[in-house]
Formats: C-alpha cells, sequence, structure tokens
C-alpha cells in the first residue's frame, strides 16, 4: 500500500510540475503567441502522461486523478478506504508539483491564479473532456490494456484543443493550477465548477460504459 499511494503521489507531481512548467516555458519561449504557447503546453502534457503510466500502471494503477479513482469505486475496482487515501496523495502530489514548477522557474513558491475559466461552455467542455478521459481508459482496459497510456496521452492532446477548457479533466490538477497565476492557472473561485463537472462526469460515464461493454448485454442485443 506505501508504495501505491508513494506512486499516487509522484505520479500527479510529475504530471503537475510538467503542466505548469511547460506552460510557464511556452509562455516565455512564444513571444506572445498564445497558439504556440498552447502547443508546447499540450506536447509536453501528453507526453508525460504516457510516461507516467507506464511507469506507475503496475504499482498502482496510475490514477493521478480523482475524477479516474471515483470512476474505479463506482465498478467497484478499488475500495473507498483506498480511494480516499489516493485521492489524498494525489492532491498533494499535485500541490507539490505546482510549487516544484515555481521553483524551477524563479516564481513565488505558490501564486494564486486570475486567470477566469468560468461559463456555461466551459463546464460542459470539462464535462465532455472527463467523460472522454474515463472512456478512453475503461475502452482501453477492456480491449487493448496495453494501449491506456498512449491512448490517454493522445486524448488530452487532442482534448488541449479541441474543448474551450483546454482539458483539465481531473479534480488535483485544477486545485494545483488554481496556486499559479501563470499560463495554466484557474482562478480559484472558478474550480469548484470545473471539479463538479469533472465528477458528475466520471459518474455518468461508469454508467454508460457499464452498459456499453457489458459481454452479457452484447450477447442478448
Amino acid at each position: 500500500m506505501a508504495r501505491r499511494l508513494f506512486s499516487e503521489w509522484l505520479g500527479t507531481f510529475f504530471l503537475v510540475a510538467v503542466v505548469i512548467g511547460s506552460g510557464i516555458m511556452a509562455e516565455r519561449l512564444a513571444g506572445g503567441n498564445i497558439a504556440l504557447a498552447l502547443l508546447g503546453n499540450t506536447i509536453a502534457t501528453g507526453a508525460i502522461l504516457v510516461v507516467i503510466i507506464l511507469i506507475f500502471g503496475p504499482i498502482s494503477g496510475a490514477h493521478f486523478n480523482p475524477a479516474v479513482t471515483l470512476a474505479f469505486v463506482l465498478r467497484r475496482d478499488i475500495d473507498r478506504k483506498t480511494a480516499g487515501y489516493y485521492v489524498v496523495l494525489q492532491i498533494l502530489g499535485g500541490i507539490t508539483g505546482a510549487a516544484v514548477a515555481h521553483i524551477m522557474f524563479e516564481l513565488p513558491l505558490f501564486e494564486a491564479s486570475v486567470n477566469v475559466r468560468t461559463g456555461i461552455s466551459q463546464w460542459v467542455a470539462e464535462f465532455v473532456a472527463t467523460f472522454g478521459l474515463v472512456a478512453t481508459i475503461f475502452g482501453c482496459i477492456k480491449s487493448r490494456p496495453e494501449a491506456v497510456p498512449y491512448a490517454v496521452g493522445l486524448y488530452i492532446t487532442a482534448g488541449y484543443w479541441f474543448t474551450s477548457s483546454t482539458s483539465f479533466a481531473n479534480p488535483a490538477v485544477t486545485i494545483a493550477r488554481t496556486m499559479t497565476n501563470t499560463f495554466s492557472g484557474i482562478a480559484p473561485v472558478d474550480a469548484p465548477a470545473f471539479i463538479m463537472a469533472q465528477l458528475i462526469a466520471a459518474s455518468v460515464v461508469v454508467w454508460v460504459f457499464g452498459w456499453l461493454l457489458d459481454d452479457k448485454a452484447s450477447s442478448t442485443g
């Protein structure tokens, strides 16, 4: 259990450090070109997801995301006590990742974001982003489990560009991103609605894919 929990902390640490760190680097190098900055942020995030899932998947299952953990609880693939520990370590890993990213770029340890991300379009985007992420995981586990790291990395890479919210799809990452007043940040007041949309999406996808991937249902039409 200790190794599983440490893996969730360390994996989420790397995820957030890359999300925020690459956002800072991209913004500094893009010369004001927001599309170019987003592209740099996107490539780094998709790449690190593949890497950390490959590393930590065999140890903890590589959730790194309370919405994913919730989905596995609802599927009864993980018990609630363990899930609670996972979520705490994911949030702590994300906060640590934000702090270390700031240290690397000589910024204040924590700085509340002023980036406004709110409104129905953003909330719907987060629902879609999270639904698609969890669907990707469940679909691959069913048919091609070895493809999960690559599919998740590719999905989030796409999500940065087809969702208006740039696909946070992760409550732990959302919390951490309230603590950085940089390219990837979100204002703290806007975070609860994002998290609510993410958790609702994770719950809905369990029901939808529970039916869609049910072998007994498929055999009877």
